[in-house]
């Protein structure tokens, strides 16, 4: 039995792993790239596959990082089932039509922008129809349920807690007289969090495939968390500012809904300076994920089953609305009260957050709150990283607002989480490999691995396969080299875009000052921005060097 890591292998993101059997194939996972720009192209390649010989799929959870290129894969011939619990998939049908329409959108843009520069056009990763068109190969099933695929392979899905519907899958495969099991964690969540269960402890299995998000790290606690998180809006509101936070639709907004619900019914000083201040749900995706979430209580944990039983719906209090349109979304920009805007994307890099951003971070009375993982090369890393200038839709941004990031709102379990969850295995004969990390947080958990229990992890570092019988790799494919060309290759992608960005607003200064007389200040930003691009091309001089 072979087994392919196509995805988060080189990152965190695109999370895809193919086992081959003596008779079967099939897919655990198949998400996209997110990220650098860069990085994000891989999701136009090969699959490293022939879609049609694929059996079935796995689907962890619905985060597009794991379900995002399941309407390429059935465009490309894929026709077997998808199994999925019966919560994600209510929210990969939400995901799925999101993204493709956002796919869309970018192809649309970037083909005005390829007729007037005599380019060829692009075509969409897939779009809204794609989407729709692969829903019909999901495949529903409940937590704990034993699924019988065919008479060699078995699975079952056990709660993650890391969004509504994520599962960890205990994987049984018999191969003629031997007999295997695969567990592969998905993405775990964090202990004691609002709604969600706990990750549910396994306790045996020959090989393991692990995530390692925060593998180098602990997180804040999620109490401390909170309160800073309190503080902030308090904070924030009083001096007539806004709050704007980065959301996952899927998951994160959810839980902030939760806990503002908390403090708008218990917190008088909160109840007080907060009685009229409105808190905007700026995103479709989010409005339609949290109607999931309503409709799927009986996945939730007994505090929040306690509330729903007693009348309350802790996922609604009266300061809060949901935006659907365009117009609603602009008009927030247009209100000078505070306000709190919770909008996707999470990690800043499309959606309605970059107009709130672009409107918000030039302004000191403004708070971004960032609450979720941050990929390499993501507009929400830059300001996680401290950026003080950054670019979105072609205008230079200084920020002035205040940048928090409140990693105890994280949907990942720290090092400590993945240690204590993997401590509840009492039988872990063969190996561990670990995947959905950046290199250091996976070096760092195997090491933290090693010294704790003994166990040898696998680092997996590139699309490569393994043999499990002979427990030894196979094939590597180099893709890693191809993509980063060394540690800075992020940092240098990032500084093209941003050199691009700024020369196109040059430009369009330029052709403003053709038909109309431009203010004195205007030419001063026109001739600061120039002083920056120089400094910046000899920063990318110097990276290109090392």
């Amino acid at each position: 039995m072979n087994i392919k890591f196509l995805g988060a292998a080189i990152s965190v993101t695109g999370s895809c792993y193919l086992i081959t059997t003596d008779k079967y194939k099939f897919l655990m996972d198949c998400g996209q790239f997110q990220g650098s720009k860069m990085l994000e192209k891989l999701n136009f390649g090969k699959f490293g596959f022939d879609p049609s010989d694929i059996d079935f799929m796995i689907l962890s959870h619905a985060h597009i990082d794991h379900c995002g290129r399941i309407p390429l894969l059935t465009k490309r011939g894929f026709k077997g089932k998808i199994y999925c619990t019966d919560a994600t998939g209510d929210l990969v049908e939400i995901m799925l039509k999101d993204s493709g329409y956002i796919h869309e959108k970018e192809a649309e843009w970037d083909n005005k922008k390829a007729l007037r520069s005599g380019l060829p056009l692009v075509e969409p990763l897939f779009t809204v129809e794609d989407a729709t068109s692969s829903l019909q190969y999901l495949s529903p099933v409940l937590y704990d349920q034993l699924i019988e695929i065919n008479p060699d392979i078995k699975f079952r899905f056990r709660d993650a807690g890391h969004i509504l519907g994520s599962a960890i899958v205990e994987l049984w495969i018999q191969e003629g007289n031997k007999g295997s099991k695969i567990v592969f964690s998905g993405d775990l969540g964090m202990k004691n969090k609002p709604i969600l269960r706990d990750p549910v402890i396994i306790e045996e299995t020959d090989y393991l495939i692990m995530e390692a998000t925060y593998g180098d790290r602990l997180h804040e606690s999620s109490k401390d968390s909170l309160e800073r998180f309190i503080d902030i809006i308090l904070k924030t509101v009083k001096r007539g500012g806004t709050v704007v936070i980065p959301s996952f639709a899927v998951g994160r907004t959810q839980e902030l809904i939760y806990e503002l619900n908390m403090y708008y019914e218990k917190d008088e000083e909160f109840k007080r300076v907060m009685n009229d201040i409105m808190v905007y749900v700026d995103s479709p995706m989010a409005t339609s994920a949290t109607e999931v979430f309503r409709k799927n209580a009986q996945v939730f944990d007994d505090v929040t089953r306690e509330y729903i039983l007693k009348g309350d719906n802790p996922l609604d209090f009266k300061n809060l609305k949901f935006t659907r349109s365009s117009e609603e979304s602009k008009q927030l920009n247009f209100m000078d009260e505070p306000k709190i805007i919770i909008s996707a994307s999470g990690m800043c890099d499309a959606g309605r957050i970059k107009h709130h951003l672009k409107n918000n971070l030039w302004n000191e009375k403004s708070s971004i709150l960032i609450v979720g993982y941050q990929a390499q090369g993501t507009l929400g890393r830059s300001l996680v990283e401290g950026e003080k200038n950054v670019s979105i839709f072609g205008d230079r941004i200084h920020v002035n607002a205040e940048i928090y990031s409140l990693e105890g709102f994280s949907g990942h379990a720290d090092r400590d989480g993945l240690m204590e969850w993997l401590s509840g295995f009492k039988k872990l004969s063969r190996k561990i490999f670990l995947v959905h990390g950046e290199e250091e947080p996976k070096k760092a958990l195997a090491s933290s691995i090693k010294q704790t229990m003994g166990y040898d992890c696998i680092v997996v570092e590139d699309v490569s396969e393994y043999n499990l019988d002979a427990d030894a790799r196979i094939s590597i494919e180099g893709v890693r080299e191809k993509i980063f060309t060394g540690a800075n290759m992020f940092k240098v992608e990032d500084k093209l875009a941003q050199i691009h960005d700024e020369f196109e607003a040059i430009l369009s200064n330029t052709n403003l000052a053709l038909i109309e007389e431009i203010p004195a200040e205007k030419m001063d930003e026109i001739s600061n921005t120039i002083l920056e691009l120089e400094k910046t091309t000899i920063k990318l001089g110097e990276l290109v060097t090392k």
